[in-house]
């Protein structure tokens, strides 16, 4: 299911029809741009378009489990809100993250930088690093990344 501000346009659609044959793209209704907060982040605006989509992602949904089961509802960050439709329809939910190395290294780090640092990551006057390690066919680079203290908060 893709939703869209503003008709879907024509790239879009021509991209859609050289999918392989078992893969079905379902074009939501687009939103009206007038919708939406004028002047905003990309980021809300997709948001907001995936939140006033729900309604046609609801409906689709429910013609899609008429037709056949479905085992389950896997959604982008964006479209975390559509989860709640998987347990109206009793299916599995999912969120689709994609990510990089570098932020899964920095998850992964964060238990050893959280027991060196003490206090606030913001409060910093240093930069932090820590050790990234990437292995490609055999080949192994060693980096050291830097964060700024202050992009990271206690929640995390």
């Amino acid at each position: 299911m893709i939703p869209s501000l503003g008709p879907h346009p024509d790239s879009t659609k021509s991209y859609l029809q050289t999918l392989p044959s078992n893969i079905h793209s379902i074009l939501l209704p687009p939103i009206n741009k007038q919708d939406l907060p004028q002047g905003a982040y990309p980021g809300v605006l997709i948001q907001k378009t995936v939140t006033l989509s729900l309604p046609s992602i609801r409906d689709t949904l429910k013609s899609l489990t008429l037709r056949e089961p479905l085992a389950a509802l896997i959604a982008d960050a964006f479209a975390f809100e559509a989860l709640s439709f998987a347990k109206e329809f009793n299916f599995l939910s999912y969120i689709y993250f994609p990510s990089s190395v570098m932020a899964l290294s920095l998850c992964l780090h964060l238990p050893k930088l959280d027991e060196q640092v003490t206090g606030e990551y913001k409060d910093l006057k240093d930069p932090i690093y820590y050790p990234v390690v990437y292995q490609f066919s055999g080949v192994i680079f060693h980096f050291q990344c830097k964060i700024d203290p202050v992009m990271l908060t206690n929640s995390i």
